[in-house]
Parts: C-alpha cells; sequence; structure tokens
C-alpha cells in the first residue's frame, strides 16, 4: 500500500511539472508559484494580455478518484483579455470552474469542494433582444473578492460582484448572490445568513 501512495505521489508530481513547463510556454504572463500539485487535467483559456498570479502550495483536482465528493469536470480557468486572476497559497479546488472576465481575487487557504464555480459575469445579456445578437456591451461583469480561509462547499456558485469575508463558510449547493461578511455561515438558493462562527482563541 505504502509502495501505491508512493507511486501516485510521484506520477502526479511528474504531471505538474509537465504543466508547469508546458504553461510558461504557453502563458509567459502567468505566475506560477512553488510546489502546486495537479491531479488530472487542467483546463486552461488564458489571453495573453491578461494578468494571473497563482500562489504556492494550491491544488488542483480534475476527476473523482482524486477527490471521492465526486467530481463532473476538471477543474477549468478561462481569463479574458485585460482580466485579473489572483489566488493566494494554499488554495485547494476540485473541479471548480473560474471564469474571469473582469478581476477575480482569492485569498490564501481557500477550499473549494467539488463542482463550485466561480463567475465574475453573466454570460450573455439580459436582455432579450441583445441577446438575439450577443451585444457584448450589454452583458454584466464586476469584480468578485474572496478573504482568507474560506470554504465553499460543494456544487456552490459564486457570482459576479461578491466580496465574501474571511473565514466564511458557504454551504453545498448554494448559490452566492451578494456580499458575506466574514466568519459567517451563509447556505441556500440564494445564499441566506445561517449563524455567525465562534472562533477559537487559544
Amino acid at each position: 500500500m505504502n509502495i501505491l501512495i508512493w507511486f501516485y505521489k510521484i506520477r502526479n508530481k511528474i504531471n505538474t511539472l509537465k504543466y508547469e513547463y508546458y504553461l510558461k510556454l504557453r502563458y509567459p504572463n502567468l505566475i506560477m508559484g512553488k510546489n502546486s500539485l495537479i491531479f488530472g487535467k487542467l483546463l486552461l483559456s488564458i489571453d495573453r494580455e491578461s494578468d494571473v498570479r497563482l500562489g504556492d502550495n494550491i491544488i488542483f483536482r480534475s476527476a473523482t478518484k482524486y477527490n471521492f465528493v465526486g467530481i463532473n469536470k476538471p477543474v477549468s480557468i478561462a481569463v479574458n483579455k485585460n482580466a485579473e486572476l489572483s489566488i493566494g497559497d494554499n488554495c485547494g479546488f476540485s473541479g471548480t470552474s473560474i471564469y474571469v472576465s473582469q478581476k477575480l481575487v482569492i485569498g490564501k487557504y481557500c477550499n473549494f469542494g467539488g463542482n463550485t464555480a466561480i463567475w465574475d459575469t453573466d454570460f450573455h445579456p439580459l436582455e432579450f433582444k441583445a441577446r438575439r445578437f450577443y451585444e457584448v456591451s450589454k452583458i454584466f461583469t464586476s469584480p468578485i473578492v474572496i478573504g482568507n480561509d474560506v470554504f465553499v462547499g460543494a456544487n456552490s456558485i459564486i457570482l459576479k460582484g461578491v466580496t465574501i469575508g474571511d473565514r466564511a463558510i458557504i454551504g453545498a449547493g448554494s448559490i452566492v448572490t451578494k456580499d458575506i461578511p466574514k466568519d459567517e455561515v451563509w447556505a441556500g438558493n440564494p445564499a441566506k445568513f445561517i449563524r455567525k462562527i465562534k472562533l477559537e482563541i487559544k
């Protein structure tokens, strides 16, 4: 069993190094930190005129065999022209979909459960006539800011213009449409306040 675990660790480290080498060549504007791990595929679409910064010790898990919560899709990251993505150290993503049209900032020590999504855009105009002709100028976008030590439960979606405070917890299956203060638990569709988090002071 120990040999098998060792084999998987070595294989995933090699996989990560291959991705890092490829990313440096393909996306020179991407700054990637140290000691990250990529389990499975990592789907990327990063415009060369964007600003992307990934911290140290980030983990991407893209298949159920790497997280038995059940992952339906690989981690995918899309960053449009002139957009900004910043992810702090020690964050974890499982089958997460990240789409940045304007700006997304994620703090340190954040965890995103299986099949979560973070979108700073509506993707399509809300006005039906504008949708017919896909009038890009009428698509609403707004930056997202996520603090440190935030936990987002599986199958949750964080939508445009949201700020989530430090140490907040988002319950599984939630749709976050408005700001969440620090040290609070929110859940539901749309996500609503559940309770305060009692911090243990040692």
